[in-house]
């Protein structure tokens, strides 16, 4: 991957992109106002991640660039801060103090809504397994900004971690964290997702292993959590209860260990 900044960049921004760069193990490529398709072609097709100052973009040839937000989780959060209940953290039981691992981070909506609901005290491991998001990711929770103080904040607490996750879990002690979570690529994509699709071009795409819930009921001390399409029959595969909601096109499923 390289790692490079707009036409018009600041000294700050440099320092940025020369950092992330070094932090992920990628290549700084300094603009010269060099065009995107050029860059990627003088380095065989690699994807782009572009800093800017106050955006980050992530480029591939052929595709339009993707700009991390925080999209719905925003939304989310805002209801929060008002005292409004959140289905994905009533499910998974969330309070505050919490250690959570986010197995498929993505652009990282949920882990930013767990953020928030462990607090200040919590912690959340977003695991992304794509080299390119997780730098995308990574930049975005650092440098986003909002008029919302509270949700600033939970950004900056999520940990970003390049890997996959089966490896991670294997590697974490028994009862270490409270909550594992999993939201992987729909089987079936769900038509109309703006967030969603341009995501999968980037994402690994391979469905959710018997091994990896496996690890994680091992792990988890609360809830092990997956999201799905409503209709899914990975519920019934990898041994979750499937929790109802109304009208609803996205649904959980728990595997609850405490009890």
């Amino acid at each position: 991957m390289i790692i490079t900044t707009g036409d018009q960049s600041s000294p700050k921004t440099e320092k940025r992109a020369i950092s992330l760069a070094a932090e992920t193990g990628s290549v700084y490529v300094r603009r010269n106002s060099t065009s995107l398709a050029k860059m990627s072609k003088n380095h065989k097709g690699e994807d782009i991640l572009i800093i800017l100052k106050e955006e980050v973009r992530l480029y591939r040839e052929g595709y339009e660039p993707m700009v991390f937000h925080p999209s719905m989780a925003f939304v989310r959060a805002k209801r929060l801060l008002k005292g409004e209940p959140d289905s994905m953290l009533e499910v998974a039981r969330v309070t505050p103090g919490d250690t959570i691992i986010d197995c498929t981070a993505g652009l990282g909506a949920d882990s930013m809504v767990f953020s928030l609901g462990a607090g200040p005290e919590g912690r959340v491991l977003a695991l992304e397994a794509s080299l390119s998001l997780s730098a995308l990711l990574r930049e975005g929770l650092s440098s986003y900004e909002c008029r919302i103080k509270e949700f600033n904040e939970a950004l900056r607490r999520i940990e970003v971690r390049c890997a996959d996750h089966l490896e991670v879990l294997r590697g974490q002690p028994d009862k270490s964290a409270d909550v594992v979570y999993f939201d992987p690529m729909f089987r079936i994509p769900l038509l109309g997702s703006a967030s969603i699709s341009p995501l999968r071009k980037f994402a690994n795409n391979n469905s959710l292993s018997t091994e990896a819930v496996a690890e994680a009921c091992r792990v988890a001390r609360k809830t092990v959590v997956l999201k799905e399409k409503n209709g899914s029959g990975e519920f019934e595969r990898l041994g979750f209860t499937n929790v109802e909601r109304a009208q609803s096109k996205i649904v959980y499923g728990v595997i609850s260990l405490d009890n």
